[in-house]
């Protein structure tokens, strides 16, 4: 047989790995129903989908179907935003501040990220289907059973008879509970 012909039918197997490996990058999909709505309002399904869009590239979240963080934070770089699987992010205008403000320390997450009702969304979404994975911690209750909360009517520039979106109106709305929100931030990562 000539090297010729002995290199293709190796090269053959190994060609059919990456096709196989490539066609199952991907295959994780949204796990939200599409219907998922909350009775307060929002879109969780489309918070989900802009997640997967805008989030996915930094961070972990299984409902949205990304993996973005970084499996060990040895080996992390400085986009790899917190695993949300494990995390728990609650209440809803606590995530809405993270979207408005670039994260907690606004190194790293480019601020309004996504703006109006898709803030909301989003929002709604990570406050949802965050922590769902939680590790155990002693004295430290499970992320599904803290408060998911509210954001307020006028959030969405409703109370005040205006069109403005989330980004405009929750400013007051982060403005007010900025303290709350920071004071949340310090308690949780003494937890994390």
């Amino acid at each position: 047989m000539s090297a010729r012909r002995t290199a293709k039918l190796l090269l053959l197997p190994a060609a059919l790995v990456v096709a196989l490996a490539t066609a199952a990058c991907g295959t994780e999909r949204i796990s939200v129903p599409k219907n998922a709505s909350q009775p307060a309002g929002g879109d969780l399904y489309h918070g989900a989908v802009l997640f997967s869009e805008r989030c996915a590239g930094c961070h972990t979240l299984s409902a949205a179907g990304t993996h973005g963080s970084a499996p060990n934070i040895r080996d992390a770089q400085g986009n790899s935003g917190p695993n949300l699987d494990t995390r728990c992010e609650r209440p809803i205008d606590r995530v809405l501040y993270a979207i408005e403000n670039g994260g907690f320390s606004g190194q790293y997450m480019p601020q309004n990220i996504v703006v109006g009702h898709d803030a909301v969304d989003v929002a709604k979404f990570v406050a949802t289907y965050a922590g769902r994975q939680q590790p155990v911690v002693p004295g430290v209750g499970k992320c599904q059973s803290k408060p998911l909360g509210s954001l307020p009517a006028d959030t969405l520039g409703l109370g005040s008879g205006g069109s403005g979106g989330a980004s405009q109106s929750s400013a007051r709305v982060s403005g007010k509970h900025s303290a709350a929100v920071a004071s949340t931030h310090r308690a949780h990562h003494k937890h994390a």
